[in-house]
């Protein structure tokens, strides 16, 4: 994977960092990147690969890689090596590629990038690196950690923490299992909520949505209004809700028609607090950690190569 192409050949400006997880979705991911490296190398580039032993090697090699300046770093895989491919690039000025290869790919979604297989999103990067094709995208920041979707908190992170702490059952039942799990023990939550450092607001709340883009959990529409270029958050909350209710009107997240329900509140901040006892915030699937968490919406923090917002 680092041999050069015929034009690239002595060209060390022309490298691509092609940051990759090769055990994700039982080697597809490894078979991904050989595709996608053959079309950027098809393209001109010599491209080497980055891969680490796990989250934290993987993001120490993504930031040395960033740091030897090449002409861009090139995530293959879904949010989650997105989003550590955000770690390394934010507030540099290497652009970012995604060839989405995920089951969620909401950032990909976010920029309006090709989330249609491997080949198609590389012939995508390779034109965008030919044409300089970069677009400003904002970030949200929560402490040291970057996030490009949507930082949760209340119901939905709790299936999410809930949902890590299982060992039983696999796969998506595990998650319905959590979800099932959180609907038994659901009550409203009492929120305190700082939006651009003005007064706190107690809200009673099922669950609170900071988002920088749309979409989270593969495609649920949760701040639909939101726009990755704008220099706001987008913050939805979902007030009170019984279990009946919260299920009859959970579908129209996909669709993104629930923020007309009388029970969601949306509001636009830079600078977002979240206070709640017993929560834990979760951003891109990552965990941030406990409330009370600040997050700010960083405009323009990430340059992305063919993005179209």
């Amino acid at each position: 994977m680092t041999a050069p192409g015929p034009a690239a050949a002595g060209a060390a400006a022309r490298d691509i960092a092609l940051l990759v997880n090769p055990a994700a979705g039982r080697g597809r991911a490894a078979r991904d990147a050989l595709l996608a490296a053959r079309v950027l190398r098809g393209a001109g580039h010599t491209v080497r690969a980055v891969t680490g032993a796990d989250a934290a090697d993987t993001l120490r090699r993504a930031r040395a890689a960033v740091a030897g300046d090449p002409a861009a770093l090139v995530a293959v895989g879904g949010d989650g090596l997105v989003s550590l491919a955000l770690q390394a690039v934010a507030g540099t000025s290497v652009p970012l590629g995604i060839i989405a290869a995920g089951t969620g790919n909401d950032f990909a979604r976010a920029c309006g990038l090709p989330r249609r297989g491997p080949a198609a999103a590389a012939v995508a990067v390779a034109a965008a690196l030919r044409t300089r094709d970069l677009t400003a995208v904002d970030l949200g920041r929560a402490g040291s950690t970057w996030f490009g979707g949507v930082l949760a908190a209340g119901f939905d992170s709790r299936v999410t923490e809930r949902g890590n702490r299982m060992r039983w059952p696999r796969g998506r039942l595990r998650y319905d299992a959590a979800v099932l799990a959180e609907l038994a023990a659901l009550r409203p939550l009492p929120f305190r909520i700082r939006l651009d450092g003005g007064d706190w607001l107690p809200v009673p709340a099922t669950l609170v949505a900071v988002g920088n883009g749309a979409s989270y959990g593969g495609g649920m529409r949760i701040c639909a209004g939101a726009r990755a270029d704008d220099g706001l958050f987008d913050v939805t909350i979902v007030g009170e809700c019984g279990r009946a209710e919260l299920l009859r009107f959970f579908p129209r997240v996909f669709r993104g028609t629930h923020l007309s329900h009388p029970a969601v509140t949306v509001h636009r901040a830079a600078a977002v607090t979240l206070h709640a006892p017993g929560v834990t915030g979760y951003a891109d699937g990552e965990r941030l950690g406990p409330l009370p968490l600040t997050a700010t919406c960083v405009r323009g923090a990430v340059r992305v190569l063919g993005a179209r917002l």
